[in-house]
């Protein structure tokens, strides 16, 4: 019976820096984020400090576009994908270049828009990011004038 591998990762943390989206010659969407995720631990005195973590982060197709509509530097996400390794040889040939990276499979925009402005330390409860309620069905009916269209994920 052969293994079975296990990439999986999950991150919340906050931009460091603004989305940056572009578009490969097939006309598919790509955005990289940068996540800074804190952990806690001591330090040589005892004290507890936060060290930060950096993330590079890929998201392919609509979702990447909608990451640079509505994301900013400061704001938190949470991040689902799994993690890929990359190496490539340096452009002024001094070797070979490695780096692993998240490719995003959800990123969950949490907080407000307007979170996130700053230092990065604005981080809203879950229960500000609006339920996905698309499994269930309404006897009501829909609201008049309101269509998909109109929301802005």
């Amino acid at each position: 019976m052969a293994a079975t591998n296990i990439n999986t990762v999950t991150i919340t943390g906050n931009l460091t820096r603004d989305p940056e989206l572009r578009s490969l010659q097939s006309g598919t969407s790509v955005c990289k984020l940068r996540v800074a995720v804190n952990t806690r631990r001591k330090d040589q005195s005892g004290e507890w400090v936060d060290k930060p973590n950096y993330f590079d982060v890929t998201v392919w197709g609509a979702q990447g576009e909608n990451c640079a509509n509505y994301l900013s530097k400061g704001r938190p996400v949470a991040v689902n994908g799994r993690l890929e390794w990359r190496e490539w040889e340096a452009n002024d040939g001094s070797g070979k270049r490695q780096s692993v990276e998240i490719i995003a499979d959800t990123v969950q925009f949490l907080g407000s828009r307007g979170d996130g402005e700053g230092n990065g330390s604005n981080f809203r409860a879950q229960s500000d990011v609006p339920a996905d309620t698309s499994d269930f069905q309404s006897s009501e009916p829909a609201a008049v004038g309101a269509s998909d269209d109109d929301i802005p994920f």
